[in-house]
């Protein structure tokens, strides 16, 4: 793929200050909403869901900085220091998620923790899932025509914000049709093995991004 030129550089930087600034505002009325509703269905699944908009918003801010901070006419030192500090941050914030998720669903698991039945939950679930997979998608192509690896990241933690949408449908869903208890906290669990794989892989680009700068 050729180097997008610098006026091309300019409309995908300013596309994907665009999608960050809308993650921000999308992810904390979506926090704000999950966790409410979580706590007084005392639901691990929807208060993770929220926990993890809230990081999202997070990683969204870190990227937001790295897109204003190296903008399309930084040159490359500046651009490889600004990606490597936003991977940094990304990759942190899916190993806060994870640990969070892993406390509360292994405590609720364990105290035998019934949620109350969420219809808020369930209708939030599917408007994620209907929002940020065209979300993850844009940002995923933006960050790759742009040569940014740490936007091309913060999507696919978009991307993970979908699973957990499923996850959070399925756990919630189970619950409400046919009252299984544990399905709440078990689909919170679902959620971990992508969410560690991703901050891992995050993680290693934030190096592999450093070693590059060396």
């Amino acid at each position: 793929m050729e180097a997008a030129t610098l006026a091309q550089r300019r409309v995908l930087h300013r596309r994907g200050l665009r999608l960050e600034y809308f993650t921000i505002s999308w992810n904390v009325i979506e926090a704000l909403v999950a966790i409410t509703a979580g706590v007084i269905a005392g639901s691990v699944a929807l208060v993770g869901f929220g926990v993890d908009s809230g990081i999202e918003v997070i990683s969204a801010v870190g990227l937001t900085w790295r897109l204003l901070k190296a903008g399309p006419e930084a040159d490359a030192a500046e651009e490889s220091a600004a990606e490597r500090r936003a991977l940094f941050i990304v990759a942190l914030t899916f190993f806060v998620l994870a640990a969070y998720i892993a406390y509360e669903s292994i405590t609720a698991l364990a105290a035998h923790e019934e949620p109350e039945r969420s219809s808020v939950g369930l209708v939030l679930s599917i408007v994620s899932l209907l929002v940020m997979p065209a979300l993850a998608y844009s940002k995923q192509r933006t960050g790759r025509q742009l040569g940014s690896r740490a936007l091309e990241a913060d999507a696919i933690e978009t991307w993970v914000c979908s699973y957990l949408s499923l996850a959070l449908l399925a756990g919630v869903g189970l619950h409400a049709a046919l009252g299984w208890w544990w399905a709440d906290a078990v689909g919170a669990l679902l959620m971990l093995p992508v969410i560690l794989w991703q901050g891992l892989e995050t993680f290693q680009e934030a190096r592999e991004e450093g070693d590059t700068d060396n």
